[in-house]
């Protein structure tokens, strides 16, 4: 008779990486319903653990889960933006909105419910760290279009294009995920231009830019 194979060793979970499991559980499943749909017994099955687990690392329940986890998925969001100043300004705008559609994608009814505040656990704090990673997305955006001292005009004309490429990104989940992502990319990207191009007719900076971006092409 053959011996058995043997049993693998049990590991502890450090506090940290217990904290992290939940977390990902979490965020699973608010990638997929709306956070007014999930419980903390879905996020204990989910992590495969017991609901006064989940308490222990979260005391304030529910509120303060979905607080961790959006602060989580927003230093995700944030990245998508972080990218290397390399190549033509324009093309490393679409290789952020790229991984922005990508985020999109992968966390959709949460994402639907994270923009449109439809969740009766959204709080200043929540709020808070929504606006969060839109000032980050446009000081990203304005460190790669490279212009010192960005004034009010192109300021505003960024962050004006972020809420549209939000609302633009509702919209899309609500289509079905069409046109592809390719394509809404690439017309984000033109309307973009497009915006410079109409803010340029009043301010000299967004005018000499969008000239220094066509020779950037």
């Amino acid at each position: 008779m053959s011996p058995s194979a043997p049993t693998p060793a049990y590991r502890r979970l450090s506090v940290e990486e217990r904290r992290n499991q939940l977390l990902a559980a979490a965020l699973s499943l608010f990638a997929h319903r709306a956070p007014d749909e999930v419980s903390l017994d879905d996020v204990a099955e989910a992590a495969g653990v017991s609901r006064p687990l989940v308490y222990r690392y979260f005391p304030g329940g529910k509120q303060q889960l979905y607080e961790a986890a959006l602060r989580s998925a927003a230093d995700e969001l944030e990245q998508c933006f972080d990218e290397p100043r390399e190549g033509p300004r324009i093309a490393r705008l679409g290789r952020a909105l790229d991984r922005y559609l990508t985020f999109v994608d992968e966390h959709d009814a949460g994402f639907s419910a994270l923009l449109q505040g439809g969740s009766v656990v959204e709080t200043s704090r929540t709020t808070s760290i929504v606006d969060g990673v839109r000032r980050a997305a446009a000081d990203h955006i304005l460190s790669h279009l490279e212009v010192t001292e960005p004034g009010l005009h192109l300021r505003m004309t960024v962050k004006l294009w972020i809420t549209s490429c939000e609302a633009a990104s509702l919209l899309w989940l609500d289509e079905g995920k069409q046109p592809p992502a390719a394509e809404l990319r690439d017309w984000l990207v033109d309307q973009f231009l497009a915006v410079l191009s109409v803010t340029g007719t009043r301010d000299p900076q967004t005018a000499a830019l969008v000239r220094a971006l066509a020779e950037d092409a």
